[in-house]
């Protein structure tokens, strides 16, 4: 088995058991939040509930995602199958938004005329528990992201750790309720979740647009791959660069500038020795070079130079 083949087994492997824990995770909380909701009558703690219940269909998503993006190119999908964490992720920024706007309504409904929740020490409890299981899971997805890059778990692991704020909402909301001798906390701190999550909603379906629109990377790392594509001492400057990211996977392409007298087998060890250097600065990069003698220019492409200007030294 090659090195590359194990490392990719290896890196969906801990994707997959990433996802397989958060819908575990997902699972049991809504358990435990449907019935302190019943026992407790909280609209924070249903809101916290509604939250839950969609993190358990949005980690099912990823789970699905995370393996289907996971299968190799074929015939049909030449470029893979990363795409499907970013429609996953628009699906979960619909079921958050729709969880927003629900949660809102009730909360909205019940100012001014609520009545105090009941068993609030159940709800405190409860939230003290997912608290607790749901940093322990953050952490755990921390340090899968950070070993395998995935964009599915990294998604998953903003929303859990939005939920953090949101447990810590409901204990507060009961604490100023019943405690606190402060009528409608209770309604008030659910429209403040359904806040929160309108704008989580927004900023996960952003990023999955900029997936399915094939946005151009960050200029940082765009300068970063330009710097080492150029610094080839055969290379004469580069341009036409393209990039996007699909899933966890990068694709980049552009043209290098090469003195007109080199031959074929001279250029193609210059793209081998380039694509080297790439692929240990951005690990599992797919990019494509073409080479093109030293000032030539095609306007038709609308190239973007990256480099300075073509220089005959």
């Amino acid at each position: 088995m090659s090195e590359a083949l194990a490392n990719r087994q290896a890196r969906n492997t801990l994707t997959r058991n990433a996802a397989l824990a958060s819908v575990a995770m997902a699972l049991l909380l809504v358990g435990l939040k449907f019935w302190a909701a019943v026992q407790t009558h909280s609209v924070a703690m249903l809101g916290s509930l509604a939250d839950t219940g969609l993190d358990f269909l949005a980690s099912l998503a990823t789970l699905y995602a995370v393996r289907l993006a996971a299968e190799p190119a074929d015939d049909e999908h030449a470029f893979g199958h990363g795409k499907a964490e970013a429609l996953a992720a628009l699906f979960q920024a619909g079921l958050v938004s729709a969880s927003a706007i629900a949660i809102g309504w009730r909360a909205v409904t019940r100012l001014g005329h609520a009545e105090p929740p009941e068993h609030p020490e159940l709800g405190i409890g409860v939230s003290l528990v997912a608290l607790a299981l749901t940093l322990a899971l953050v952490a755990y997805q921390n340090v899968v992201v950070r070993k395998t890059g995935s964009i599915a778990i990294k998604a998953d692991n903003v929303h859990y750790t939005s939920d953090i704020l949101l447990n810590g909402s409901v204990i507060a909301a009961l604490a100023l309720e019943v405690w606190g001798g402060l009528p409608g906390a209770d309604p008030v701190f659910g429209i403040g979740i359904a806040v929160w999550l309108v704008f989580q909603a927004f900023g996960v379906a952003r990023n999955a647009v900029d997936q399915l629109m094939d946005r151009e990377w960050p200029q940082e790392k765009r300068d970063r791959l330009t710097e080492i594509a150029s610094r080839h001492a055969e290379v004469h400057g580069i341009h036409d660069l393209r990039t996007r990211t699909s899933g966890a996977h990068d694709f980049a392409q552009f043209h290098i500038w090469l003195d007109p007298g080199m031959s074929i087998s001279d250029a193609h060890r210059v793209m081998d020795e380039i694509e080297i250097e790439l692929h240990q600065a951005f690990p599992g990069m797919i990019v494509l070079i073409h080479p093109d003698p030293l000032g030539h220019n095609d306007p038709a492409r609308g190239q973007e130079v990256e480099d300075a200007a073509p220089s005959a030294d």
